[in-house]
């Protein structure tokens, strides 16, 4: 069984920039996507970014493009996320997630929360303006 652990998350003022952390332990190696979900209070839980684990393909919320990047190190199992020019509605829990299936079609399929089956238990980032 794979355990997610996330660090990194804080707060910050607007336009500043944060670098999440998810670190995977356990069962990995079945491991085909990995992704960024954050929730509000109140709110469903939304895709924030993706990554297949062992290649380069990488899938973006609209609200984050171009501001948010996603990476991860096989080799130490690590999955980033990188977040510049934050905004206070990018306030939320951010959680990590890893899928160990494929996700058909990747490109709407990866944004479900019901596609993954491992959960971090979340990291808060709070951007204030």
């Amino acid at each position: 069984q794979a355990e997610l652990v996330e660090s990194g998350g804080g707060s910050v003022q607007a336009g500043g920039s944060l670098r999440l952390s998810c670190t995977a332990s356990g069962y990995t190696h079945g491991t085909f996507y990995m992704a960024w979900f954050r929730q509000v209070p109140g709110k469903e839980r939304e895709g924030v970014a993706c990554i297949r684990w062992t290649g380069t393909s990488t899938y973006y919320a609209d609200p984050v493009k171009g501001r948010f990047t996603i990476s991860q190190d096989n080799a130490k199992n690590v999955l980033y996320l990188h977040m510049n020019s934050l905004k206070p509605e990018d306030t939320a829990m951010y959680y990590c997630a890893a899928a160990q299936h494929g996700l058909f079609p990747v490109s709407t399929s990866w944004g479900l929360e019901s596609e993954f089956e491992h959960w971090g238990q979340g990291t808060q980032v709070t951007v204030s303006s």
